[in-house]
C-alpha cells in the first residue's frame, strides 16, 4: 500500500468523522482545492481537531494540486507534516508568551514587573527569531522535493488552503454563535 493511499484513507476517515462533504469534494480539480465537506455541531470539535483535520486535508489535496509524481509523494507528504508541526510549535510558544503578556499587562490584575516584562518581550524575539529560522528550513526542505513550477505553486496552493481553513473557521464561530442563540445561552 503506497503511502498516498494511506493518507487518502486517513482523510477519507476524517471527513467521515466530521460529516459528509459534497458530491464536488470528491471531484479532482487542477485549479483549486476541493469544497471543504461539512462541519460537525462545533460543540463538538476543538480548534486543535479542526487543525489536524485541516493538515490531513492540505495533504490529501497537495498532490493534485502541485502535480507531485508518486516518487515525490513520500518525501513531500513528511516534509509538509514537519512544515506544518514547525508552524504549530511556533505558534503555541508564541501564544505561551502573549498569554503571560496579557496576563502581566491586565489593568485589574496585572504585576507592574517591568523586569519580567522585558523578560518575556526578549523572550517573545528570541522565539520568533528561532521560528524564522526553523520555517525557514522545513521550506528549504519542502523546495528540495519539488522543482521551481512546483516551489510556485506550493506557495499559490498554502495561500488557498489558508483562505480554507479561515472559510472553515469562520464558519465554525457562525455556527457556535447560532447555536448558543438557538439554546438561549
Amino acid at each position: 500500500m503506497s503511502l498516498r493511499t494511506i493518507v487518502a484513507a486517513a482523510a477519507v476517515a476524517l471527513t467521515s468523522t466530521f460529516g459528509a462533504g459534497d458530491a464536488r469534494a470528491q471531484q479532482p480539480t487542477t485549479q483549486a482545492p476541493a469544497p471543504l465537506p461539512a462541519l460537525p455541531d462545533p460543540s463538538t470539535i476543538s480548534a486543535a481537531q479542526i487543525q489536524r483535520w485541516f493538515e490531513a486535508f492540505t495533504v490529501l489535496q497537495a498532490q493534485e494540486a502541485l502535480q507531485l509524481s508518486e516518487a515525490q509523494y513520500g518525501k513531500f507528504v513528511t516534509r509538509l507534516k514537519a512544515l506544518q508541526e514547525s508552524r504549530r510549535r511556533q505558534q503555541q510558544a508564541r501564544n505561551k508568551i502573549l498569554g503571560d503578556m496579557r496576563r502581566l499587562t491586565n489593568p485589574q490584575t496585572g504585576s507592574q514587573d517591568e523586569a519580567q516584562l522585558s523578560a518575556l518581550l526578549t523572550g517573545l524575539r528570541e522565539a520568533d527569531e528561532r521560528g524564522t529560522a526553523e520555517l525557514k528550513r522545513a521550506y528549504e526542505a519542502v523546495d528540495e522535493t519539488l522543482d521551481v513550477r512546483q516551489q510556485a505553486r506550493f506557495r499559490v496552493f498554502e495561500e488557498r488552503m489558508e483562505q480554507q481553513k479561515l472559510e472553515l473557521l469562520t464558519r465554525a464561530r457562525q455556527n457556535a454563535r447560532a447555536n448558543r442563540g438557538r439554546d438561549g445561552r
